[in-house]
């Protein structure tokens, strides 16, 4: 550790002694873990769990500054929930696609009442406590609705709190200083100047209307439950750029560092000069290794992707249901700091839920193939002596998609038929008046889905405003594919040449080279283990509808990691997967409240549809 780091943490060493062991530190003192170690570990976590805790310290077990008395930075933000903050998201993501990324992207919405300060790793349940004195202390006076003024100039976009509203909020950054101070010899420097809730900063001058007019569609007075929420985050890396691996890479030198996909990794800029070209010097959260990396296996996060959400205070007469989770931890002292509740009428309770969007994710099969219909043999009917494409029947395709390998390439890659198309559209159709706001959709790369996906993206309206994302690692087990090889797929390229809405830009969790030929059915199951999980976790602040078009296989192999159920047994699985009609559906709604996610009925009804035998008007007419 650097001298000047020594200097400045050095009395924390000192302090850990002679304090009261906290219950969630006994379990991790009884199977070996060192205090000072243990109480690190805790505050990196967020004090939830010893098994979290314990988690941590057995992935930083080779971490060279483990024993280094660095303690966490904290501060305290007030976030809104419910309606405003899905206001807020949208924002946020509409900004972005159309402004390109700015300051407020590194951050989740909020107002900062306390700037970040550190505090000794053995003092952190001092700072809840200080949380609780400041919370109970206003909340009788805090208002039931929080005054938001916008306010714009040519780099700051946002809204001023104002009047007594925000004095009273002012009151409570000051109280959780001083507590903090007394109960944990804090140095807190609470804000009292201008607060406000950034919605845009450092963002090209001429961008500033587009972004004007986003922000007059989010209306200040739409119900919400203000939280105040206490994070961390590790001061060693405050001005690294941070990471985010999408492919898994392992170390072929002992300097390199083991990359799975969603893990963080920080990098100092002005400190690549060691590095080859396409390579990054960078150290692991997960583990506090440092090494070399594939900069190409990652993309760019923000800055709030890696703090830790601690404890939260409620200020508002029902439960808030986004934070419960976040608010549980192994003793009665790491409980969540809500207010006492009082008697409140059902449909109000209700009400407020209803306003707290969830994150689902519904999985799709894919609409009536051709081949499915007309057999193996269906480009033979359809091709002419010098290759070229005819219909001879109204449930083939119109026309079909140029494609590098000619018209041979459908063979293992065939279209929709007709009546394909028709149950894709209708599905879309029912899906737009169910209600239900889909916010990204992910699809298989065999083109069938890919038409599927366009089809629904089309009947919803969002065929202009959102891209599909191409994902190899949810195409079907490959053992169910003809032939020894991987079927010839149409390249994202390809298909945006075609005319289907993908974005070229998306890097997936599983690249197309690395499908294996007669894949087996463990290799299968962990592929969409680890797809479905990083497709989850690309869209970890949405909330809304995460739409995977793919195949039969995967309403079974893309929820039951969601759901944390094991795999299926084989045979079990390929009888269920023979079951499952065109378009079929499965869908799973994250559970905050309890951590989980859970099996939900479709939001459309089912699709049934009848066989339909091939008809020869001539043979009726001429026949006896």
């Amino acid at each position: 550790m650097a001298a000047g780091e020594t200097q400045l943490y050095a009395k924390v060493s000192n302090r850990l002694r002679g304090r009261s062991t906290p219950s969630l530190l006994e379990p991790l003192l009884a199977v070996g873990f060192p205090a000072h170690t243990a109480l690190k570990a805790l505050a990196a976590t967020g004090r939830k769990s010893a098994e979290d805790a314990a988690d941590w310290l057995r992935c930083h077990r080779n971490d060279p500054s483990l024993d280094d008395p660095i303690p966490q930075e904290y501060a305290l933000f007030l976030c809104p929930t419910g309606a405003l903050l899905e206001k807020l998201q949208e924002f946020w993501r509409e900004s972005k696609r159309q402004c390109a990324k700015n300051r407020a992207h590194e951050v989740f919405p909020h107002v900062t009442l306390c700037d970040f300060f550190t505090c000794e790793d053995q003092k952190v349940e001092c700072l809840y406590e200080a949380l609780k004195r400041a919370g109970d202390r206003v909340l009788g006076a805090f208002p039931p609705a929080v005054p938001l003024v916008l306010h714009s100039s040519v780099s700051y976009l946002g809204f001023f709190l104002s009047g007594s509203p925000a004095d009273v909020i002012r009151e409570f950054a000051v109280t959780f200083a001083t507590e903090a101070s007394v109960l944990a010899d804090c140095a807190v420097k609470p804000c009292t100047k201008q607060l406000h809730l950034t919605l845009a900063h450092k963002f090209y001058p001429h961008h500033q209307r587009t972004l004007e007019q986003l922000a007059r569609a989010i209306h200040p007075g739409l119900g919400c439950p203000w939280t105040a929420a206490l994070y961390s985050r590790d001061m060693r890396f405050v001005h690294y750029q941070t990471l985010r691996a999408v492919f898994q890479y392992k170390p072929q030198n002992v300097d390199e560092l083991t990359l799975s996909p969603g893990d963080y990794i920080f990098v100092d800029p002005t400190q690549q000069e060691e590095a080859s070209e396409g390579w990054v010097i960078g150290v692991s959260q997960r583990t506090g290794r440092r090494g070399f990396l594939p900069e190409n296996y990652t993309d760019r996060a923000s800055e709030a992707d890696t703090w830790v959400k601690h404890r939260t205070y409620t200020f508002s007469l029902a439960t808030d249901l986004d934070s419960r989770k976040d608010g549980e931890g192994g003793s009665s002292q790491s409980a969540e700091f809500h207010p006492p509740q009082t008697s409140r009428s059902l449909s109000s309770i209700q009400a407020l839920q209803a306003t707290v969007a969830r994150r689902s994710v519904l999985v799709v099969r894919h609409g009536e193939r051709v081949d499915q219909v007309f057999g193996k043999s269906w480009l033979q009917q359809c091709s002419t002596p010098d290759g070229k494409y005819y219909r001879p029947d109204l449930n083939f395709p119109c026309s079909l998609p140029p494609r590098s390998g000619g018209i041979k390439g459908f063979e293992s890659d065939p279209p929709l038929s007709s009546c394909g198309v028709f149950q894709s559209r209708l599905a879309g159709a029912a899906l737009l008046d169910s209600g239900v706001r889909v916010t990204s959709v992910f699809a298989s790369p065999a083109l069938r889905c890919v038409q599927t996906a366009k089809l629904i993206l089309e009947e919803l309206k969002l065929e202009k405003k959102m891209k599909i994302r191409v994902e190899p690692g949810i195409f079907e087990w490959t053992k169910w594919e003809a032939g020894k090889a991987t079927p010839a797929l149409m390249s994202p390229e390809e298909l945006k040449e075609a005319d289907f809405p993908v974005d070229a830009d998306y890097r997936p969790a599983f690249p197309l080279s690395c499908l294996l030929p007669a894949e087996s059915y463990e290799e299968y199951v962990d592929r969409c283990t680890a797809s479905v999980r990083r497709i989850v976790n690309t869209c970890a602040r949405d909330t809304g509808v995460i739409l995977i078009v793919s195949h039969g296989s995967a309403l079974d192999s893309c929820t039951r990691p969601l759901l944390g159920l094991p795999p299926r047994d084989c045979g079990d699985f390929a009888q269920l997967v023979r079951k499952i009609p065109s378009l079929g559906m499965c869908f799973c709604e994250e559970n905050r409240e309890e951590g989980k996610w859970e099996l939900a009925p479709p939001p459309v009804k089912t699709l049934t549809h009848s066989s339909n035998s091939a008809f020869n008007w001539r043979n009726w007419i001429l026949g006896n």
